[in-house]
C-alpha cells in the first residue's frame, strides 16, 4: 500500500506526550475503496459480525438490528429493554457470547432509570429467538447513579477464562469518585457471565471496595481489547490527554489526581501528571482525538495493519494505526478522507475492515484495498 521512506518520517518529543512517537505518513484513498453498505442509521453505536454477510448492530435510542450486508436488508428485534436516550446514553455496545451459534446468546450495555429513579449503567444478557430478545436479564447494574447522562463507558469485552469486562465511566460531574472503591464511577468491572462476582477479582475480600472492580481511576472508556499480550483500553480525557492504558488487576490509573489534559474551561484539574501508585498511559493525544473504538488487528486481507491497534476517532475523524516498539509508539491516520466522525471499527471473520460512522443518519463503511 505504500513504501516506508525515511524521509517521510517525522521523530518528535514534546512535553505534551507521554512517550516518543514516530508519525509515518499516511495511506490515502489512492490505497482504499470505500463502500457504503448501510445508511440512514438512526444513532448506530456498535456492531458484531454474526458471520460473514450478517452483522448484529445497536442503535442508541434503543433499537437492536440484523442486517444482511449483501442483501442490504435491516431487521428490528423486538423486546430490547427500556434505555433512556439522552445525551451520551442509551443503547451501547453488543457482544456475542461464545457459544452464540448454538445458544444465541448476547451481552449488551445501555443507561437506563433503576428502581430508585436514577441512571446508570446496566448490562444484559439475553437470547435472540425469532427475531426477539427472551430471557432477557440483568447481570451487572453499576453503583454510579447520575444527574447528568453522560461519560458512561460500556465497552465489553472477555477474558480468556471467559469472564466479562465492563468500562463503567466516571459520570462526568462524579470524576473525584474515580479514585473510591464503594462505587463504580471511573472503573472496569469483571464479572461471570451470570453476573456473579469472580473468586479471583482484586478487591473482593477488601473493605470498603465493591468485588465487581478490577482496575480503578479511569474517565470515560470506549475502546478495550484483549489480546495475548494484555488488555488494553482507551479513554476519553477532558481537553487533550486521550490515552491508551495496559489494564492489570487492582491498578489505578490516576483519573483526575493524575491527568495530561484541562477542564474545557481551561481551569487545571490536576497539576499533577504523575504520581506514585498510579499507572502512566501507554500513550496520550494533547490536542485530543476523541477515540471511540478499538480493535487489534490480526487479518491478511491488510497486510501493512496486520497485529496493530486500530482506534477509531470522532474529532480527528480518522483511524489511527498504532504499534508499540522499543519504548515508542508508531502512529499512522488511516482514512482521513471520509472526513467523518468514526464511532466504531470491526474486521469481519475474513478480516475486512467495517467502518460505523457517528451520529444520526450514520452509515456502514466497508474498506477494500485496492489491487
Amino acid at each position: 500500500m505504500k513504501t516506508k521512506v525515511l524521509s517521510s518520517i517525522l521523530i518528535f518529543a514534546s512535553v505534551a506526550l507521554a512517550v516518543k512517537i514516530l508519525f509515518l505518513s499516511s495511506p490515502t484513498s489512492k490505497d482504499f475503496i470505500f463502500e457504503t453498505i448501510l445508511d440512514d442509521l438512526d444513532d448506530a453505536w456498535s456492531f458484531e459480525f454474526i458471520n460473514e454477510d450478517t452483522i448484529l448492530f445497536t442503535e442508541m435510542p434503543g433499537k437492536l438490528k440484523i442486517a444482511s450486508l449483501s442483501g442490504k436488508s435491516v431487521i428490528n428485534i423486538d423486546n430490547v429493554p427500556s434505555v433512556q436516550y439522552l445525551g451520551q446514553g442509551g443503547l451501547s455496545e453488543v457482544v456475542l457470547d461464545h457459544d452464540f451459534h448454538s445458544n444465541q446468546k448476547i451481552f449488551f450495555s445501555y443507561s437506563s432509570i433503576n428502581k430508585n429513579g436514577q441512571l446508570t449503567l446496566f448490562l444484559s444478557s439475553a437470547e435472540i429467538r425469532n427475531n426477539a430478545l427472551i430471557n432477557s436479564k440483568v447481570i451487572f447494574e453499576a453503583n454510579a447513579p447520575r444527574n447528568r447522562p453522560a461519560h458512561f463507558g460500556g465497552k465489553i469485552a472477555f477474558l480468556s477464562d471467559k469472564t466479562i469486562l465492563l468500562t463503567s465511566g466516571d459520570g462526568y460531574d462524579a470524576r473525584e469518585q474515580a479514585q473510591k472503591l464503594d462505587n463504580h464511577f471511573g472503573k472496569i468491572i469483571r464479572i461471570n457471565k451470570d453476573g456473579s462476582v469472580p473468586s479471583d477479582n482484586p478487591f473482593v475480600n477488601k473493605e470498603n471496595a465493591l468485588p465487581e472492580i478490577y482496575s480503578f481511576g479511569h474517565r470515560n472508556m470506549q475502546g478495550l481489547v484483549v489480546t495475548a499480550t494484555g488488555i488494553y483500553s482507551h479513554e476519553h480525557g477532558p481537553k487533550g490527554g486521550d490515552e491508551i492504558n495496559l489494564i492489570k488487576p487492582s491498578l489505578n490509573y490516576g483519573w483526575p489526581s493524575i491527568t495530561y489534559g484541562i477542564d474545557y474551561s481551561g481551569e487545571i484539574i490536576s497539576p499533577f501528571t504523575k504520581k506514585e501508585g498510579m499507572e502512566q498511559p501507554l500513550l496520550y493525544w494533547t490536542p485530543s482525538i476523541a477515540p471511540s473504538d478499538m480493535i487489534f488487528y490480526e487479518g491478511d486481507v491488510y497486510p501493512q495493519l496486520k497485529n496493530s491497534f486500530l482506534v477509531t476517532a470522532l474529532a480527528s475523524k480518522d483511524v489511527k494505526k498504532i504499534n508499540f516498539e522499543d519504548g515508542l509508539d508508531i502512529q499512522e491516520s488511516l482514512f482521513s478522507e471520509l472526513g467523518i466522525r468514526l464511532r466504531n471499527i470491526q474486521a469481519s471473520p475474513n478480516g475486512i475492515i467495517y467502518l460505523l460512522t457517528d451520529g444520526p443518519k450514520g452509515k456502514l463503511i466497508k474498506v477494500l484495498p485496492k489491487k
